[in-house]
């Protein structure tokens, strides 16, 4: 059971949307390591799919100038065109706000770059709009740690709630009974969960002896 579906992020309430996470976005990133946020978002989208949680992809700019969506998550939906912009702001974007709406999801976990624009730009947006906005503090980036800071700090005094990719998924999985993500859940872990990671492969070849 996921008890507290208004409390707790569920996986039948909850949408994500990842903004731009796209080469030329990366290249200004210096509040963490690229290669960890880029290990994070992937997780985080890995977690959606598992969890057939809706995951939306935008892009600003693809082909004049960002590039387009990374390899790695755009390679968990190679069906899924993500939706190009202009704005910086993605809940400008008509086509984007539709297909939020469209879910007829109001939990939004959001992750993406940078997070003093293109995340805390629409997260202020949405809630204003009464949607219930999480951001994925570490699949996101920005130009430098303090900006990255001022925005999480923006954003979560205007309500919205902060959380990391791990949280993200182990609130939807909620209970070790649900076994039908049980096995799902692990894969990702070992693959993208760093030392907790370890740890379950080691309790695995321990259990297999």
């Amino acid at each position: 059971m996921r008890n507290y579906p208004e409390t707790l992020l569920d996986p039948a309430h909850s949408v994500v949307v990842i903004i731009d996470h796209q080469p030329q976005m990366y290249f200004g990133v210096e509040s963490a390591p690229r290669n960890t946020i880029e290990n994070n978002v992937t997780a985080l989208a890995k977690a959606a799919q598992l969890f057939a949680v809706p995951c939306i992809l935008t892009t600003v700019e693809a082909q004049s100038f960002s590039g387009f969506q990374i390899a790695k998550v755009q390679g968990v939906y190679p069906g899924v065109t993500p939706i190009d912009r202009t704005c910086i702001n993605a809940w400008e974007d008509a086509n984007l706000k539709k297909a939020v709406e469209g879910t007829g999801r109001k939990k939004v976990v959001l992750a993406g770059l940078w997070t003093e624009a293109c995340i805390t730009f629409p997260a202020l947006c949405m809630k204003r709009d009464g949607y219930d906005v999480h951001i994925a503090t570490d699949a996101c980036g920005g130009a430098s740690k303090e900006a990255h800071s001022m925005a999480v700090l923006r954003m979560t005094q205007a309500g919205i709630k902060p959380l990391t990719w791990m949280q993200v998924m182990l609130e939807w999985q909620r209970d070790w009974a649900n076994k039908d993500t049980y096995n799902g859940v692990l894969a990702i872990v070992k693959e993208y969960g760093g030392a907790y990671g370890l740890g379950v492969e080691y309790s695995d070849s321990m259990v297999a002896k």
